[in-house]
């Protein structure tokens, strides 16, 4: 039985190389740039957001914490489907 061109690659490169983007001359290959984009609605919810240095934010920081370690803290279920029914209606 004989098999004709075993040791062809040529096809094996170029599905190999494809989707690589072209060297330049100098042998790098070109990078775009990274971009961030923040909407304006998030952009209105960090206005919104108490300043995280401030002393009554770590107060109260500290105090979920405790409460938490404890086991006393209670999960306001109200609240938080208040949060849920919010969120689905805006979409």
């Amino acid at each position: 039985m004989r098999i004709n061109e075993p040791n062809r690659t040529g096809m094996i490169n170029a599905y190999n190389n494809t989707g690589k983007a072209p060297a330049a001359k100098n042998g790098r290959i070109p990078m775009g740039k990274d971009e961030v984009n923040i909407s304006n609605e998030a952009l209105e919810m960090l206005k919104q957001v108490e300043d995280p240095q401030s002393p009554e934010r770590r107060e109260k920081v500290n105090n979920l914490k405790k409460q938490v370690e404890e086991g006393t803290y209670k999960v306001p279920s109200d609240k938080i489907a208040e949060k849920f029914l919010s969120f689905w209606r805006k979409l």
